[in-house]
């Protein structure tokens, strides 16, 4: 931990045991919706430590193969930091070469098609042995190109060791097939740190008279919204804008990333009201503790009332309906020009938020705070309560060309560059001494002459550092999720360390589903109801939250669209599959 302040957000975050929540996947074909439970513990099997094998593996060791090996792997290539020769010469995938003896031959793809493209791929016979940043694996499990790795986990100590220490047995259970097999292997997390906020020109806010941090503890939407007419108010009194401008036009929200569900904005507020919406829509299915069942959020009170409190953000002509149509970056240059002064942030934005309005406002002319959620019908935190990350899917054309030992052998490897702590400090930082440097109690920090943004650490020398992502490829989001508390906040600054800190001291942790397992045959009904009506709730979503319809007056219409989807099979699936 680098901070005090990080230390209690340690402290909160293990505090924080997650159980488990909804898995809408399927297994093999003709099987029952009947849960196998995933073991408690696994057990590495006992002939393995005794195993004469041609590698060095297993927990604190560095994986090593005797001889040089090359395994194939996929790559989601972000163009906002796109890889360079260098990464594969002398910057991350040469280190990992020089400390495994193992070469990755990758096949990039850029991370806007990353997933149409391994799809094509993976369905052609051409998949990679590795197949990292996999979200949703259920359209490649009934193919049989995807090996069911919880077959072979038992191989994997490093993996083992994190699932036992932190009983990961039932968010494990959330992946899990009708067949009792898991097919990725996850990013697992001790505890969840909350990702999404909004960041707030305080300068702004508190010469309009508005003390955010005094009131923000137990504020709720409308709260937010009373603050935000002053805000405008004082911006219109001193020529900044225009009272028929908006101060509020967000990204992650439009065309460009929104997915024409109102993307994160939609999301994180519906949240508050127990309900899905924008990004986190899903199939619109979510568990209910109260009434212990699964019902259809977005046709309930909960979900008008998240509707009616979104637009009368747009109606007080504060949010701009923009948003939900806007490219990211007309977002972005309205909050970094000074035109909003409000905008949603993740823990990796703030030093490319800050380094972006030093730019063109000037150094000290500006003052960035990111704002605890404001409560809805609950208190809940709109962190995801579910312990796991984004994961790897092996492909069963490692296991033919490799046999079964080498791929035995490709898994000690893997289990080493996603599970080891080794490795997650050389992907996140990059090399011990020469990119960073760590004291002894832990802290790590970028030694002179380097930045980074991915890791909240901004080039402050004015384009004279090198930043360790951009030229050598660390702090990359193929690897380093999950894990740790320590080691998920080790690089976290003061600001965005405060406010994961005032989320888990002032908010609740969101309840968690029971696993679900549906059999092929339930998820391919659950499917095709969904699409079309999950297309419709989106459309109503976006009419209703802009005023191109009537949420009073049309909202039965509305529902009632939705029953016309359906929505009453989509429960009944999940009644049935729900067995108390």
């Amino acid at each position: 931990m680098k901070t005090t302040k990080l230390a209690k957000v340690a402290s909160v975050g293990l505090a924080v045991s997650m159980l488990s929540s909804l898995a809408a996947c399927s297994g093999g074909a003709g099987e029952t919706s009947e849960m196998t439970t995933i073991p408690s513990q696994i057990e590495t099997s006992a002939t393995e430590t005794e195993e004469n094998v041609p590698y060095t593996y297993g927990v604190g060791k560095t994986f090593h193969a005797d001889q040089p090996v090359t395994y194939t792997m996929f790559f989601s290539d972000a163009s906002w930091y796109p890889m360079v020769d260098t990464w594969k010469t002398e910057g991350l995938f040469e280190e990992i070469r020089k400390r495994t003896n193992v070469t990755l031959d990758i096949k990039s793809y850029d991370s806007g098609d990353y997933m149409d493209q391994i799809t094509l791929d993976i369905n052609a016979g051409n998949a990679a042995y590795i197949i990292p940043k996999i979200y949703d694996d259920s359209k490649f499990v009934d193919g049989g190109a995807i090996v069911p790795i919880s077959d072979y986990v038992q191989y994997m100590p490093n993996y083992i060791e994190f699932y036992n220490k932190y009983d990961l047995s039932k968010d494990i259970q959330t992946i899990t097939r009708s067949n009792g097999k898991y097919y990725k292997l996850p990013g697992m997390k001790e505890a969840n740190l909350i990702n999404y906020s909004f960041v707030i020109r305080k300068d702004i806010w508190d010469a309009a008279g508005v003390d955010v941090v005094k009131i923000q503890k137990d504020w709720t939407w409308a709260d937010l919204l009373e603050a935000l007419k002053k805000v405008k108010a004082y911006m219109v009194s001193q020529g900044m804008c225009k009272e028929s401008d908006y101060i509020w036009s967000d990204l992650w929200c439009g065309n460009e990333s929104g997915q024409g569900s109102g993307g994160n904005l939609l999301g994180v507020m519906a949240s508050t009201y127990d309900c899905n919406a924008g990004w986190n829509i899903g199939n619109g299915m979510r568990y209910n503790k109260e009434q212990d069942k699964f019902i259809f959020s977005p046709t309930t009170d909960n979900y008008k009332q998240f509707l009616k409190t979104a637009h009368s953000f747009i109606e007080a002509g504060i949010l701009d309906p923009e948003t939900f149509t806007q490219d990211d970056a007309k977002a972005t240059a309205k909050y970094y020009n000074g035109k909003t002064a409000i905008m949603s942030i993740n823990q990796g934005q703030w030093a490319n938020y800050e380094q972006n309005m030093t730019a063109q406002l000037g150094e000290g002319k500006y003052e960035n705070y990111v704002i605890t959620m404001p409560i809805g019908s609950t208190r809940n935190s709109t962190v995801d309560p579910a312990r796991l990350e984004n994961g790897v899917m092996i492909s069963k054309k490692a296991l033919d060309d490799l046999g079964e030992d080498g791929f035995k052998q490709m898994l000690r490897f893997v289990d080493w560059l996603f599970y080891s702590h080794e490795a997650y400090d050389l992907v996140k930082w990059g090399v011990k001494d020469v990119h960073y440097t760590e004291d002894a109690q832990g802290n790590k920090k970028l030694k002179e002459g380097f930045c980074c943004s991915g890791l909240g650490f901004a080039n402050d020398a004015k384009e004279s550092m090198t930043d360790i992502r951009l030229k050598w490829g660390y702090a990359g989001g193929n690897f380093w999720y999950a894990g740790t508390v320590a080691e998920m906040s080790d690089n976290l600054t003061g600001a965005v360390a405060d406010y994961v800190k005032r989320d888990y001291e002032d908010r609740d942790v969101p309840p968690l589903a029971p696993g679900l397992a549906p059999t092929p045959e339930q998820n391919e009904q659950i499917n095709l109801i969904a699409t079309p009506l999950i297309s419709n709730v989106n459309s109503w979503t976006l009419k209703f939250v802009t005023g191109q319809a009537d949420i009073d007056k049309q909202w039965d219409e509305y529902v009632k669209s939705c029953d016309a989807l359906n929505v009453s099979g989509l429960v009944e699936i999940y009644a049935g599959l729900y067995v108390k």
